[in-house]
């Protein structure tokens, strides 16, 4: 059988590299967004027998198994992939193979070595078997999508490492312990793992009945919280809201504004009732500044500009501010433009460049504030545990593309051409001409300045580096 093999350094210490491994989070944090989503798992850890099942939509043999669009998604519908952990030698490796999936046959081992001055080696090896095509016509496939895949693990864990070194750093740093609305959207996820594999604890606020311990469930819209969900919480962080996506119908739009405010109010009500030694980081974005500011660079102190969503952004920072006013600290992270495969303004994207029919998508001069999925995540955890960092933050990269970079520099990641636009048309279509004039139709130069200035180490600084994370190049 063909094998596969990845070798990766990390700076940090054997130990503490292998315990992140076995911290709630870590398989989540090492699975690309639009690749696999977690369905159940791991029940045990990596600990002999502990089990783990994904839904594959963007599969290592893509091209090998039947494909479909679904949603946008490119990969086979409905292919599960269930793993179990078979062997364990704590500090030094563990082992998972394929229970049933898109693999005849699957085991990957881990090996973790002491490498020059306190750092470590993880050595990845995979060996596989394809149930239908010959292994030697797929090997060349496989192996190139194994190579990305690990890339992004190797990328994906230096960092996170980086991240949670610095913050423990800190002369007041602990374990805290952190309640999370808006968990599992495609921003929650993430900061829940990555929070997790930091060594903190996660109170997930849930709408729908849960058996899981780390849930509560709530009911925003009728302003309901239990009385003990705060009880022994640090930070509350705040990422509920309806999603902007979608065609700006009036029924659309009060979706929009009505879960933030519901969300947001029930929320900062409970804080305000009892603010003692409590922080809350707030969901809030760049669409505050209006959808066009053309020779302008934004700041946090910039005056909001016009439109629907500069309305709803100034509501929503609103709604959060009884908390303000009982002494709870807060950061207002002020989102931009969130690059993911797994949702958000890329996806739909990446088929039409795929095929070589992806272009801008407005003005080429006009720009565009982005910050990637991964950073993002990494920004709300350094406010949860950066409690100076107050007030309006804008979290984007630090450097801003024009639309017609961004266009030039995606077809370059995919090795596509971009050089017509995209016609107004197609995403007037999809989103109505409001939603066009809103989503599409940008131009914002947003400043980082205040979240870099707070500390915070960007792993994605230029668009390039965020897209070849994002599409596992």
């Amino acid at each position: 059988m063909p094998v596969f093999e990845h070798v990766s350094r990390y700076p940090d210490p054997r130990a503490e590299v292998f315990a992140w491994h076995t911290r709630p989070g870590a398989f989540v944090r090492l699975t690309p967004p639009g690749m696999a989503t977690l369905l159940q798992g791991p029940s045990d850890g990596i600990n002999v027998g502990s089990k783990i099942t994904l839904r594959i939509s963007h599969p290592l043999v893509s091209g090998l198994l039947p494909q479909v669009s679904w949603r946008g998604r490119r990969g086979p519908v409905g292919v599960d992939w269930r793993v179990r952990h078979v062997e364990l030698e704590p500090g030094v490796r563990f082992v998972d193979e394929q229970v049933s999936g898109p693999f005849k046959a699957w085991r990957h081992e881990h090996e973790f070595a002491d490498g020059p001055g306190g750092s470590t080696v993880i050595t990845d090896r995979v060996t596989w078997e394809l149930p239908v095509v010959p292994d030697r016509l797929a090997a060349p496939l496989v192996e190139m999508q194994l190579a990305g895949l690990f890339a992004f693990r190797e990328r994906q864990l230096r960092a996170d490492l980086a991240l949670h070194a610095r913050l423990a750093a800190r002369p007041d740093a602990a374990p805290l312990t952190v309640a999370v609305a808006g968990s599992s959207g495609l921003i929650g996820t993430q900061v829940c793992a990555l929070l997790t594999s930091g060594g903190h604890t996660v109170r997930r606020l849930v709408r729908s009945a849960s058996a899981d311990a780390d849930a509560v469930t709530w009911d925003p819209a009728a302003g309901h919280l239990p009385a003990d969900a705060l009880a022994g919480v640090d930070v509350v962080v705040n990422l509920a809201g309806h999603s902007i996506g979608g065609r700006f119908t009036e029924r659309h739009k009060q979706q929009v504004l009505e879960s933030r405010l519901q969300a947001t109010g029930t929320l900062a009500a409970a804080l305000a009732s009892d603010p003692e030694g409590k922080r809350l980081v707030q969901a809030s974005a760049i669409g505050l500044y209006g959808a066009r500011r053309p020779d302008e660079l934004l700041t946090e102190g910039s005056l909001p500009g016009e439109g629907f969503l500069a309305d709803v952004v100034q509501q929503w920072e609103a709604a959060a501010l009884p908390a303000v006013d009982a002494g709870v600290r807060t950061a207002f992270l002020r989102i931009g433009i969130v690059l993911s495969e797994g949702g958000g303004a890329l996806l739909p994207q990446v088929p039409l460049f795929s095929v070589g029919l992806g272009g801008r998508l407005t003005r080429r001069d006009a720009w565009f504030s982005w910050i990637g999925l991964d950073d993002l995540a990494r920004a709300v955890v350094h406010a949860v545990a950066t409690p100076e960092l107050t007030g309006p933050v804008n979290a984007v990269a630090p450097r801003p593309v024009t639309h017609g970079e961004f266009a030039q520099t995606l077809g370059r990641v995919l090795h596509r051409p971009a050089m017509l636009p995209t016609p107004a048309v197609g995403p007037t279509a999809v989103l109505g001409a409001e939603g066009y004039d809103q989503m599409i139709d940008t131009d914002q130069r947003v400043s980082a300045g205040v979240l870099a200035d707070s500390g915070f180490r960007f792993a994605q600084h230029t668009l390039s580096d965020a897209l070849r994370h994002a599409l596992m190049r």
